[in-house]
C-alpha cells in the first residue's frame, strides 16, 4: 500500500497526506456489504474532505438507497453541506449555537434537510429562541452498559429508556418541533477493539439491553406524534453488521471504516484496509539507529496514552522514543532513514488528521502504476474549521 503511495507521491515534498482511491472505494463496499441492505449514514467528523464525502454520496452529496445522508457534528457545518447539496443531515450531538440556529430557521431548505439532536429541553428552549420552532428533532438515547455502579460506554444523553424519552418528546411537540426518530451509539460496541480484555461479553450483553430498548422508544415516538419514526439510527464503524440486523434500526452510522485508522486494526467483525496515510521527512540523525522526522505530533483525542499516536506504517519496525513520543515540530524514533528520505504513517483516529492538513492527495492505479489523479481539500483546505 504504501509502496504505491511513495511512487506516486514521490515529486512532492513531506510533510503531505495521501488517500488511496482503491482502498477508500473497497472499504465503502465492505460497510455496504456488512449493513446487508440497512441504509448507511456517513460521519463526516470521521471524513472531513467534501471531496471524499462526493466519492462515496455523489457529486451531490445525495447518494443513493444503500449509502444517504450524512451525520454532521456541527451546525455550521450542516449548513454548509446543505449548500453543498446534501439534502439529508442528521445532528450526531446537541447544538446551542444560536447563530447558526436563527440561520437554520430562516431558511426552509436547510430546515428540511437538517435535523437537530436533542437530549434535554433547555436545548429544545435555545433553539426556539432562537428561531428554529419548527425543526425536525431526534432523540439522543444513551447506550451505556451498567453493571451495578460500573459504567461501561461513553457518557452521552441523560435518557436511558422510553419513560425517559417521552417527556421529552411530549415537550417537543408542544413547542412545535417535529420529532422524527431517534439515535443509538452503542460507543462500547462500535469503538472498543475486539482485541481489549473481557470486551466480547460487554458488547454482546449491550447489544442484546439495545433490542427491547430500540423497539420501545420507537413505538413511543409513533405513539406521541402519530407518525412512524423516519430515524432509528444506531452503529458504527465497529458494529455496522450487529446493528444493521438489529430490530427497529433503519439506519447505521459509519465513517472511520473509510479511512480505516489505526483504533481500528484489532476488531474481528472486519478486514481492516486503511487508505489514508500522511509521509513525514527525515531530518537528521541524532545518534546511531535513531531517526527525526519533522512534526508528527498528531495524537488522537481521547484518554492520553500509547494508542492515541500515530502507527508507523512503512518502514516497518519504527518505535516512538519513551520520553518523546510525537513532538510537536519533530519526531525523533528508533529505526534508520536517511536525510532526505520519508516514512509513513497512519493517524490513531480517522478524521482528526484533516485538521493537520489542507490536502489530501488521491493516488490511484493507472495504466502507468500508481499515480495522483486528483488532489481533494480537506475543510482546513477549504477554510472551514467547525470546532
Amino acid at each position: 500500500m504504501t509502496s504505491a503511495l511513495e511512487i506516486a507521491t514521490a515529486d512532492l515534498d513531506a510533510p503531505l497526506a495521501a488517500l488511496h482511491l482503491p482502498s477508500l472505494r473497497a472499504n465503502v463496499a465492505d460497510l455496504r456489504r456488512r449493513a446487508a441492505g440497512t441504509r448507511i449514514r456517513i460521519a463526516s467528523k470521521s471524513v472531513r474532505s467534501r471531496g471524499v464525502l462526493r466519492d462515496v454520496l455523489g457529486p451531490d452529496l445525495r447518494g443513493d438507497d444503500a449509502v444517504r445522508g450524512i451525520m454532521a457534528y456541527s451546525l455550521s457545518e450542516a449548513l454548509w453541506l446543505v449548500e453543498s447539496g446534501c439534502d439529508d443531515v442528521l445532528m450526531g450531538y446537541p447544538t446551542v449555537d444560536r447563530s447558526a440556529l436563527r440561520q437554520l430557521g430562516a431558511d426552509p431548505a436547510a430546515s428540511a434537510a437538517i435535523t437537530l439532536m436533542v437530549d434535554d429541553v433547555r436545548q429544545l428552549e435555545i433553539a426556539s429562541d432562537a428561531g428554529a420552532v419548527g425543526a425536525r428533532v431526534c432523540v439522543d438515547v444513551d447506550c451505556s452498559l451498567r453493571v451495578g455502579p460500573v459504567h461501561l460506554g461513553v457518557r452521552r444523553s441523560p435518557l436511558r429508556d422510553a419513560s425517559d424519552v417521552e417527556p421529552l418528546v411530549r415537550r417537543a411537540a408542544q413547542m412545535g418541533f417535529r420529532v422524527v426518530g431517534a439515535m443509538f451509539y452503542e460507543a462500547q460496541v462500535a469503538g472498543v477493539p475486539d482485541n481489549v480484555r473481557g470486551i466480547g461479553v460487554v458488547k454482546r450483553l449491550s447489544m442484546r439491553r439495545l433490542v427491547a430498548i430500540r423497539g420501545e422508544v420507537a413505538a413511543t415516538i409513533a405513539r406521541l406524534t402519530g407518525e412512524t419514526p423516519e430515524i432509528i439510527n444506531s452503529g458504527g464503524t465497529g458494529s455496522v453488521a450487529e446493528s444493521a440486523a438489529a430490530p427497529a434500526v433503519t439506519e447505521v452510522t459509519a465513517g472511520s471504516g473509510l479511512y480505516v485508522p489505526g483504533l481500528f486494526d484489532n476488531y474481528r467483525t472486519f478486514t481492516p484496509r486503511p487508505s489514508l496515510f500522511f509521509a513525514l521527512p527525515a531530518v537528521r540523525t541524532p545518534a546511531r539507529g535513531l531517526t527525526t522526522f519533522l512534526y508528527g505530533g498528531y495524537v488522537a483525542s481521547g484518554v492520553p496514552g500509547p494508542d492515541r499516536l500515530p502507527v508507523p506504517a512503512s518502514p516497518t519496525g519504527m518505535r516512538f522514543l519513551g520520553r518523546e513520543g510525537a513532538g510537536e515540530v519533530q519526531t525523533p524514533v528508533r529505526g534508520v532513514v536517511p536525510v532526505g528520505g520519508r516514512a509513513w504513517w497512519r493517524h490513531a483516529k480517522a478524521g482528526e488528521v484533516c485538521e493537520r492538513f489542507d490536502t489530501l492527495h488521491v493516488v490511484d492505479d493507472t495504466a502507468e502504476g500508481p499515480a495522483v489523479v486528483e488532489s481533494w481539500p480537506t475543510y482546513r483546505g477549504e477554510g472551514k474549521c467547525f470546532g
